[in-house]
Parts: C-alpha cells; structure tokens; sequence
C-alpha cells in the first residue's frame, strides 16, 4: 500500500512539473510573440491597422459617422480575418484615429486635415507635424448649399414614377449593402433611394470611382495649356532609360506598361502604396517596365497616383494645386461635399479616395454626359470626354483612353447583361459595388453606391436596364 502511495505521489510530482514546464513554455511564447509584434509587426498587420485607422478616420470626420459602427460594418464584416481583430482608439479633439492589432501591436495613426481629409502617419513622421503640413494651404469651405432645383441646388422636383418606384424597392435590383442610389434622367434626380443610416447628406467613397474624377482633373489641366496628352518624358529617372518614351495619354489609358500589383488581401503594390508609403506617386514611379509601352493593358492605382502627381506638378504652384480639384470642378458643378484627399507627401489620392454624396456623385456623371460642359461653361476642353471613351488599343475594348470602363462589372455569370446594355453606356466602378453608369443616348446617369463585395454576386447592369427601361416607356 506504502509502494503504491509512493508512486501514485511520483506520478502527481511529474504531472505537476510537466504542467508548470508548459505554462512557462506558453508564457515564455506568448511574451515572445507579444515582443515580435511589438518590434517588428508583419507588413500584413501594419497594413491592416493603417487601413483601419484611415476608413474610421475618413467616415468619421468627413462623412460623420460612429466611429465603432465604421470598424464593424465597414472594416471587419467584409475584410480580412486580420480586420477582425483590429480596435481603434478616436481623438475627437486633434481628429486623431490610432488602431492596433488588439488595440496593441502595430498601432498606426491616420489624421484629419481640413480640406485634405485623413491620411495615414507614415514611419518617421510625428502626427502633429503632419497636422502642421500645409495646413495654411487648405482649400477654402464650399459655399452653401442652395434651395434651387438640383443639379444648381439640392431640391428634388421631379416626381418618381411609379413603375420606377417598384425597381427601387426591389431589393433585387438595388442589391445587397446598398447605401445610396440616385437616378438622373435628362438633367433631373428622377429617383433615389438611401439605405439605413444613409441619406443624401452621406458622403460617400468611391473608391475607384476617384480615377475618373481624377482624370476629369487633369483635364482641366489640359484646358489650362499646362499638360498634353501626348507628352513624354515625364519623371525625372525616367528620362533616361525605356519610360521616357510614356506619354500623359499611356498612364491614362492605364497601358504604360509598368509594372505594378493591384491585387488585394495582402501586402501587394497596392495596398503598400495606399497604406505603407509616405509618397504614393513616387512609390509608383520607381516602377520597372512590365512591357513594352503601349502594348500591355494593366489596370494600377500606381498608375492614377502618377497623374496625380503629373497634373499638381504642372499647375506649378503648390497652393494653386491643391485649390485645383475644388476650384476647377466641384465649385462649377455644386460638387460642395466632395473631398479628394491627399496622402502625406501632399500628393492627392487620385485612385481611391474622393468621397461625395451619391447626388455629387451624380453631378460628376451628368458633366460627362453633357460632353464635359455646364451650362454656359466648358469645364473640360472639348471633345474631351469623347477622347476618354475611346478604347485603350491594348484593353481590348474593355477600358476607355480616359480611366474609365467601357462595359460594366465582369464575370462569367454577367456576360448576358453585359451583352444586353445599350453600345454607348461607359461606367465608373469602384471597389465593393460603386458604380456611375452614363448612357448618352437616353440622357441617363444611374449612381449605385455600397458596401457589396464582389463575392455576393451582385450585378448593377440588372438596376441600370430596369431603369432605362421604365424611363424610355412612353
């Protein structure tokens, strides 16, 4: 009985200093682990924190909404399982977001700035000083918004027909995660819906919607006699080796042949350059060629960020430059909510990050179905836009000369609706179902905006045709 004690007593020892050897190994890995992302973070979570401390800071600050609501619907349901365990923290006072892997390793900081919207802190720069960055050289505030008939002011006095009433509140037709729709036919908001939480004060991201903003930009540009299309020789490293020979007119038509990345859900060219990198444009000019100039079509932000870049450098003057989105387009066209933001090289974002109300949104597509002119005003020089739909030659028919997109959202499954759209429609699209569909010749812009991945399987072609539809019965 004494042996058996002893041994089952043995048996307890070791079981205890197994146990205690293991809670030391855990502890000594957790500490471990806790010291590495402290140290030195993965690139995949610096990115995921500096994406979730810049959607927070953006819709927070530019489009006013709840900060914790944000990180939930807009960061963490679609995106990464990383995102999910992403916190953030808000100073309202300094307009300051930080976000960290569990509100503690990789912490980054994105900032508001007036005029310029928010931009991630980069490595090495402190939030204030970025504050500082010139701050005296913010576009001024949009003037008031007026009573009169929209697109002059924002009253709505168009009746909605009733059979367009049925397509926009069909679920089907406006889609999963809708957020706003508006429906413009022959100069008027003849329609439009909102979803929860939304309404038509909700500035809005248009993601890459922004590149054809961005290239109306550097039209006006154009008009001024301070950039061509044709030019060449464009970056100064460029100028002696195969990039010179890119011209203004093979970025625009996204067929420069430069290499770069744009896939999404880790740390590519792409989401380096939005959320890493303190000078986006420069980050895309050190690019190598891919191709041959114009013979390859590669659909890049690297390459909206170089016309960014391209188009501030020719106004010349760093002030003028920055005034130059305001000044020259959203000003005319009562674009007031629009905000371009900039990244902290003070270069704007011109592949991703314009936010504006879907009716400001609207206002941008009726400029281009009026062949860039409003009113008695040429905002961009004529035949312009003609210029813009015409096919890149390397997309293969698919992309317009001008960062726009001559067929609408592809997959296998759309190929029908694709077929079934009339020839002249052309689209702005933005990630996660943003999309500007114009059609001139039924006088008809249609503005689908929301949180809607790919994935779901959702196609605006169906909402757009059911709308020409009804508009075009007598």
């Amino acid at each position: 009985m004494a042996d058996e004690k002893r041994k089952f007593e043995l048996r307890r020892r070791r079981r205890r200093r197994l146990a205690l050897r293991l809670a030391a190994l855990a502890v000594m890995t957790v500490a471990g682990v806790a010291a590495w992302l402290a140290v030195a973070p993965p690139e995949l979570i610096r990115v995921g924190s500096a994406y979730s401390a810049k959607i927070v800071c953006s819709n927070t600050f530019i489009a006013g909404r709840d900060p914790q609501q944000v990180l939930g619907d807009d960061v963490q349901a679609p995106g990464h399982p990383l995102l999910r365990l992403m916190r953030v923290e808000v100073d309202g006072s300094n307009r300051i977001v930080t976000a960290g892997l569990l509100g503690l390793f990789a912490r980054r900081v994105a900032i508001a700035r007036d005029g310029l919207g928010c931009t991630v802190v980069p490595d090495g720069v402190s939030a204030g000083r970025l504050a500082e960055l010139r701050a005296e050289h913010t576009p001024p505030s949009s003037a008031p918004t007026t009573d009169a008939a929209w697109p002059q002011g924002e009253k709505i006095d168009v009746a909605e027909p009733a059979a367009l009433t049925a397509v926009l509140d069909d679920p089907a037709m406006t889609g999963p995660g809708m957020r706003a729709v508006v429906i413009v036919k022959d100069g008027r908001i003849v329609g439009e819906r909102y979803g929860e939480g939304f309404d038509a004060g909700t500035p809005l991201l248009g993601w890459s919607m922004t590149k054809t903003v961005n290239a109306a930009i550097l039209g006006t540009v154009v008009s001024d006699g301070k950039l061509a299309l044709d030019q060449k020789r464009l970056v100064g490293d460029w100028r002696t080796d195969s990039r010179a020979g890119i011209s203004v007119g093979d970025l625009m038509g996204m067929q420069s042949g430069l290499a770069f990345d744009e896939e999404y859900g880790s740390v590519t060219d792409v989401t380096r350059m939005l959320f890493l990198e303190r000078d986006m444009a420069a980050f895309a000019a050190g690019k190598p060629l891919a191709a041959p100039v114009g013979t390859a079509f590669n659909y890049s932000s690297g390459t909206a960020m170089l016309l960014s870049r391209l188009w501030q450098d020719a106004v010349g003057d760093p002030d003028r430059a920055l005034r130059q989105p305001r000044a020259a387009l959203f000003e005319p066209l009562g674009m007031r909510s629009a905000v371009l933001e900039a990244d902290a090289a003070g270069t704007f974002v011109g592949s991703s990050y314009l936010y504006a109300t879907a009716r400001d949104w609207a206002r941008f597509g009726l400029l281009l179905l009026r062949d860039g002119k409003w009113g008695d005003r040429q905002i961009l020089p004529a035949a312009f836009v003609t210029w813009m739909r015409e096919a890149a030659p390397a997309s293969g028919g698919e992309y317009g000369r001008g960062q726009l997109w001559l067929r609408g959202p592809a997959s296998s499954r759309a190929d029908d609706l694709r077929a079934g759209m009339p020839a002249d429609a052309y689209w702005l699209i933005g990630h996660d179902g943003q999309t500007t569909t114009i059609i001139p010749s039924q006088g008809l812009v249609v503005v689908r905006m929301g949180l809607t991945p790919r994935g779901l399987g959702y196609f605006p072609q169906k909402l757009v045709m059911a709308a020409a539809r009804v508009l075009s019965a007598p």
